[in-house]
């Protein structure tokens, strides 16, 4: 199925479906596009630009505004919530200030678990990082996390590059994401000073 979607090319930016994603906008032009889409059907299309010349990457996801706020000023706090996975088909032509594309909706994969010794890897990789990195993470409630909302939550918050981010956005499968996050906290962390992963 096809659908019209006004999308938010935005580096570094993730979302899949059932995570949120909050969002401060403050240009024109994507001022316009959330009040189009609170308009019609509050839904806008979350992707990456693949450069500095607008082209973007094929696969992104559509998020649902599930709360916005509308500031003095005209900009907006808005919070997104994933709803599907789409591939861009074609840009269309079109008058708006914001870009509109076509885009193919895909099927939501359900009930994605990790086996236990990924899971395993994940925390303990994720706590090494996060060490490194100097940030505070209350790890009893990462504990509490089940493993979907685990692996995309890291994959949306985790300081990679846009291509990095891409990459676990495209990944098959949550056990297919959860080994390259690890890869990935490796190979940026590098918590030993001498580990390094070659990524494929």
């Amino acid at each position: 199925m096809t659908t019209r979607l006004s999308i938010f090319p935005l580096p570094g930016a993730l979302l899949f479906p059932g995570m949120q994603l909050p969002l401060h906008l403050f240009e024109p032009r994507y001022r316009a596009m959330i009040s189009d889409a609170m308009a019609r059907d509050r839904r806008i299309g979350m992707i990456q630009p693949r450069g500095d010349d607008g082209e973007l990457y094929a696969l992104g996801c559509v998020g649902k505004i599930a709360e916005v706020e509308a500031l003095e000023d005209g900009r907006y706090n808005v919070v997104l919530e994933g709803v599907a996975m789409f591939r861009i088909v074609r840009e269309l032509d079109v008058t708006t200030p914001f870009r509109q594309v076509e885009a193919e909706l895909l099927p939501v994969i359900e009930d994605d678990t990790l086996s236990l010794g990924r899971r395993s890897s994940l925390e303990l990789e994720s706590r090494r990082f996060a060490d490194v990195q100097g940030y505070a993470v209350d790890w009893d409630a990462v504990a509490r996390l089940d493993d979907e909302s685990l692996v995309n939550g890291i994959a949306q918050i985790a300081p990679f590059d846009s291509a990095a981010k891409q990459a676990l956005l495209e990944a098959p499968d949550i056990e297919t994401r959860a080994e390259l996050i690890i890869q990935l906290m490796q190979f940026f962390g590098r918590h030993d000073g001498d580990e390094q992963v070659t990524l494929q």
